[in-house]
């Protein structure tokens, strides 16, 4: 995952996003978008999602956050910059 095109994102999603499939949700959404990283339940109710790969792939993961799957209520979507050398490959749920 080293080229110009490539980006990493940290995502803090907040709202009604535990309890309703939003990780698998999400590791399904990156994986078919070919993306790499990993998402984990927060103490606090969020869900963060560490996200690399192909910049336009993270940009429209990063669209699909702000929606979440059926059940989910996202009020808010924080994103920041990550080094794409902490993207581990694959994409899996965490703890």
């Amino acid at each position: 995952m080293n080229n110009e095109q490539t980006s990493a994102i940290r995502a803090r999603v907040t709202g009604r996003v535990q309890g309703v499939s939003f990780r698998a949700w999400t590791q399904g959404r990156a994986q078919a978008l070919g993306l790499e990283g990993w998402v984990r339940n927060e103490a606090d109710g969020s869900v963060t999602a560490l996200i690399g790969g192909d910049s336009s792939a993270v940009d429209e993961m990063v669209a699909a956050l702000h929606i979440g799957p059926r059940w989910a209520n996202v009020t808010g979507v924080a994103v920041e910059p990550a080094a794409v050398s902490e993207i581990p490959p694959g994409f899996r749920i965490t703890r």
